[in-house]
């Protein structure tokens, strides 16, 4: 996979992408929320934060992704890149089965591809909290709010990831501002920094349909 950093190309081939979930920082805000995904059938995590390891395969910096289930979304995240052991900070998209889920949450996640921007700034441990971040589906405001919401990521590369070797580490997502999932056909997502740094990715969802002969 390749990421550009200003002028540079990085080569990413990570050996493991981490979808973290259950990052908020307000501890009694995210047992809520596990309470109500409870309440409709979606399966809880045995600990918080955790952890969905997936193929790196999924991620994409492309401008579509195909999926087969009847009602996906997707949410922005904060990007964390681990390469030649630096650190880089991007935006993505946990784009998720939502039907599946109530399932199976990691089957879910593994159903859809990861768009990830093809951007990416050095990661500045010092600007997590003023980090923002911001979605749109359709053309309508989704998602908006600041990485102070979320656990440092240094937590959760520790917590979560190999010692060594390229990583890709979805850091978690913000509320949405209606509430309610939107399976979308196009999406933006964005992620700026207080020093100026702006990453921003378009995609599209296209729909895999079954074949009616089987």
């Amino acid at each position: 996979m390749r990421l550009t950093c200003g002028e540079r190309t990085l080569d990413v081939r990570p050996q493991q992408l981490v979808i973290a979930g259950f990052t908020g920082r307000d501890v009694d805000a995210v047992r809520a929320h596990i309470d109500e995904l409870a309440a409709i059938g979606v399966p809880v995590p045995d600990q918080v934060p955790t952890s969905y390891p997936l193929d790196p395969a999924l991620l994409t910096t492309g401008p579509a992704i195909n999926v087969g289930g009847a009602n996906p979304s997707g949410e922005v995240e904060p990007v964390l890149v681990r390469h030649d052991g630096a650190l880089y900070l991007g935006v993505g998209s946990d784009h998720t089965d939502r039907d599946l889920e109530r399932a199976d949450i990691a089957a879910s996640k593994a159903a859809c591809g990861k768009p990830i921007g093809p951007e990416v700034v050095p990661f500045d441990d010092g600007d997590w909290d003023a980090v923002e971040l911001a979605s749109h589906v359709d053309g309508v405001p989704y998602q908006h709010g600041k990485a102070s919401a979320l656990r440092h990521p240094a937590e959760l590369l520790d917590r979560f990831a190999p010692p060594a070797g390229d990583v890709v580490l979805f850091c978690g997502t913000l509320p949405l501002l209606t509430g309610k999932f939107v399976a979308g056909r196009s999406w933006r997502i964005a992620l700026t920094t207080p020093g100026g740094a702006a990453l921003y990715h378009f995609y599209r969802v296209d729909q895999e349909v079954p074949d009616a002969h089987g």
